[in-house]
Parts: structure tokens; sequence; C-alpha cells
């Protein structure tokens, strides 16, 4: 069973920047992607970006593209250490010129399809809350 935990959420004021952290742990070979999603009071949830741990491969939407970056702080070599799945990955989101719309809870979560589409994700951490505003 994959958990994750997202942390690094604040208050920042426009202009700038935070850095979200997602501890991954109980990976299978299945479970390689690991999504950032946002949701604002009244929206609906939105795919910001995502990575493929296996490969490297990144996604963003064309809201944040240029303004965020996602990476791993683990290398690929020392993500497993057993057939059952390896220890810990961490996974982040550099968050650049934020803005008021950027203000959302920010939840990491895992799946096998490199997507941004909430429904290829099967496994949620809890969130954190990020407000940009002055």
């Amino acid at each position: 069973q994959v958990q994750l935990v997202e942390s690094g959420g604040e208050w920042v004021q426009p202009g700038g920047s935070l850095r979200l952290s997602c501890t991954a742990s109980g990976f299978t070979s299945k479970d390689e992607v690991i999504g950032w999603f946002r949701q604002a009071p009244g929206k609906e949830r939105e795919g910001v970006a995502s990575m493929n741990t296996f490969d490297g491969a990144e996604y963003y939407s064309d809201s944040v593209n240029g303004r965020f970056s996602i990476s791993r702080g683990n290398t690929r070599d020392d993500r497993y250490t057993t057939s059952e799945g390896n220890p810990e990955i961490t996974v982040y989101l550099q968050m650049n010129n934020l803005k008021p719309e950027d203000t959302a809870a920010y939840y990491c979560a895992a799946g096998s399809i490199d997507s941004l589409e909430d429904r290829d994700f099967g496994f949620w951490g809890q969130g954190t809350q990020v407000t940009v505003s002055s």
C-alpha cells in the first residue's frame, strides 16, 4: 500500500515561492508516477504536474507551465531495495511567481500512467494548504 505525506504549504505573498514535498512509501513497480494536484474551494481538482519516477518524464498543466517545477529527491538506483518496493521516495513541487489564483489545497498522488488526470491516480495524500495573498 502506497502512503503519501505532503508538507511545505503555507501563506506567501504574490510573486513569492514555495517548495512542497511529497514523501511516498510502499511503492511497487506499478506505482511509478507521482502527480501534484490542487483544489480550491468551489472548484474541481486540477492536475498541475506529474513525474514518472522511473524515466524522469515531467508533465505540467498550462496554468503552471514555466512557473512550477517537479523533481525527485532519490536517484533511480536507490529506489528499490527489495522485491517488495523501495523504502521512500520524495518528490518536490517548486512553485515560483505564485499568484492568488494558485491558492488551493495541494495533494500528491501515485499512479501507474503518465497523466494529469486524477482518475489515473489511486493513492492520495492528505494535502497541504497554499495561500497566496497580500
